[in-house]
């Protein structure tokens, strides 16, 4: 055996795999295709958002929040209705995530030394509906550090365990199959692809020069989604999502392919809920690409004027940050939009300097290095826009700016195809929601939204801009924002029980085979259902990346 366990993929998932395996005194192979400037993978590019339940952070808040509140708005979320086959181990993975973040999960990444900002987000405010999607209250965590803060403790394991000689990099192989020998799981083959000195993220060769077999007691499968494969993400776009569009931007590296999707099938392993995936409607075409087709997601707050191609205004629950599938179905399957590829965003200098915020842990540099001064001084007591959105807005290809409603519309036709916009019309919109502002109440659910927002002091100081008139003079300019679709998450894959197991087609586990991370659906084959919560996917790493880990030890004991 070359080890006890193999480990495919480098990214969170692997990573936490591994230091569960090496902490037990377990030799791992972690193999990926990529080089060692890209240990932690698609992780290191987050926002660090992480999903926790009635942390000490929401209760200073004054946020009221509970397990049966969260287990609620989750099962509202996921709409499980596949409980009889593809949810049977997703239901299960699900309550036992919800478990973790409303009790050990925060005090477990204390321990690894991730902490977190003062403020919690509010992130997918929902579908309207108490019943239905949605977070209830703020969730959202930000890691100090971002998403890098996040990967750099399980870094740092590995390094020190491939010092200690129980862990072996195998950096530029690629897998190509899984190795079964009666029915178990015992290794891997593929091919080695060219040394290449490319920055983390930036794509890479893959250019063979030879082959390569590992051998192992165990092999855990945590190779991540499908997120820049648009051919796989059309293959398998569902029906009731409508059409899927011609055009996208790219919200991770090129190496998140979901070869290893199919790869694990050949080798008689179970991929579920093919059809759920995740992506987002508010993304922009990054004005400095570090991968191909290279797309950043805007962050917004609730104040923001959507509207559709051809300048109607999105109807609720299609508000920025409530709903995004429910977002990408309204603009994917009404018909005589379904053929345009973008959206818009109207909206004010104001709403843009304390609403916008972007994804992506190079979007925040104060954040990723744990600049605390710097936060405070960029981000509460600074004027303007954070500097990453100023440089947006302008530099960025999808933003123009105007004193009118007529300039504004007429530079936001310039950047189609053909002009679709009136600016009549929608000058009647604006001034329609205008007039709602007038008073603390209001019929207009964004207005309404709004205000409900500036009820929690965590929005009001520092997410949600006090109300006003878009064409209110003090206000501008006014801001027209081009959105587009924007790929992002796998939310099904290899099927697995509460121990990480890979289930095969007969529903029993394939001896010595683990799947964690996105590749699982982030447990079970899609512990998310149809929708998330948000900050859920890299706590979907984490969880299932243990579970994986520590199973895989006892089984190689």
């Amino acid at each position: 055996m070359d080890a006890d366990v193999i480990v495919v993929g480098a990214g969170l998932a692997g990573l936490v795999a591994a230091h569960e395996l090496t902490s037990r005194g377990r030799r791992v192979a972690l193999v990926d295709q990529e080089n060692a400037a890209n240990l932690g993978g698609q992780a290191f590019w987050s926002f660090g958002g992480l999903f926790l339940v009635d942390s000490p952070e929401q209760r200073r808040l004054g946020i009221k929040d509970s397990f049966d509140l969260a287990w609620s708005d989750w099962r509202g979320s996921a709409g499980f209705d596949r409980l009889d086959d593809e949810d049977t181990w997703a239901v299960r993975w699900a309550r036992a995530y919800v478990e973790f973040a409303a009790g050990e999960k925060r005090s477990w990444l204390n321990g690894h030394g991730i902490t977190f900002l003062p403020t919690v987000g509010w992130a997918e405010r929902g579908d309207l509906t108490a019943h239905g999607h949605g977070n209830t209250v703020p969730r959202f965590h930000i890691a100090w550090g971002t998403g890098t803060g996040v990967v750099e403790p399980f870094v740092r394991y590995a390094k020190q365990a491939a010092r200690d000689g129980l862990l072996t990099f195998h950096h530029r192989h690629r897998v190509d199959e899984l190795v079964m020998q009666d029915g178990s799981a015992r290794g891997v083959r593929g091919t080695v692809l060219a040394e290449d000195p490319s920055p983390r993220g930036v794509a890479s060769n893959r250019d063979a020069i030879g082959e390569f077999e590992l051998t192992a007691q165990a092999v855990v499968v945590t190779s991540g989604g499908i997120g820049a494969n648009h051919d796989i993400i059309r293959r398998y776009w569902p029906e009731r999502l409508g059409t899927p569009p011609r055009e996208m931007v790219t919200g991770v590296p090129a190496h998140v392919d979901g070869r290893m999707l199919d790869i694990s099938a050949e080798a008689g392993v179970r991929l579920v809920n093919r059809d759920r995936m995740w992506h987002y409607t508010e993304g922009l075409q990054n004005w400095d690409p570090i991968w191909p087709g290279h797309g950043i997601r805007i962050l917004p707050g609730p104040s923001s004027m959507w509207f559709d191609a051809l300048g109607r205004r999105l109807p609720g629950p299609c508000l920025p940050g409530y709903d995004t599938l429910g977002t990408l179905k309204h603009l994917r399957t009404t018909e005589d939009i379904a053929g345009y590829d973008h959206s818009w965003f109207i909206l004010t200098q104001k709403i843009i300097e304390k609403e916008f915020a972007l994804s992506g842990s190079e979007q925040n540099p104060d954040i990723t290095a744990k600049d605390r001064a710097g936060f405070l001084k960029e981000r509460v007591l600074g004027k303007g826009a954070p500097g990453p959105v100023d440089a947006f807005l302008r530099k960025g290809a999808d933003f123009v700016t105007a004193p009118s409603v007529e300039q504004l519309v007429e530079k936001m036709n310039e950047l189609t195809d053909k002009p679709l916009l009136d600016a009549a019309g929608i000058k009647r919109q604006i001034e329609a929601r205008d007039l709602q502002i007038a008073n603390p109440y209001a019929k207009d659910a964004q207005v309404q939204g709004i205000r409900n927002a500036r009820r929690y002091i965590g929005d009001r100081l520092g997410r949600v801009a006090t109300p006003h008139r878009i064409l209110d003079p003090a206000a501008g300019p006014l801001i027209g924002v081009k959105l587009h679709i924007l790929t992002r998450k796998t939310l099904g894959g290899i099927q697995t029980d509460l121990d990480s197991r890979a289930l095969g087609t007969d529903g029993k586990p394939v001896e010595g085979l683990y799947a964690a991370g996105e590749v699982a659906g982030f447990g079970g084959g899609g512990v998310h259902g149809y929708n998330a919560l948000e900050g859920t996917f890299l706590g979907g790493c984490l969880f299932s990346g243990r579970a994986a880990g520590r199973a895989a030890a006892k089984q190689t004991a």
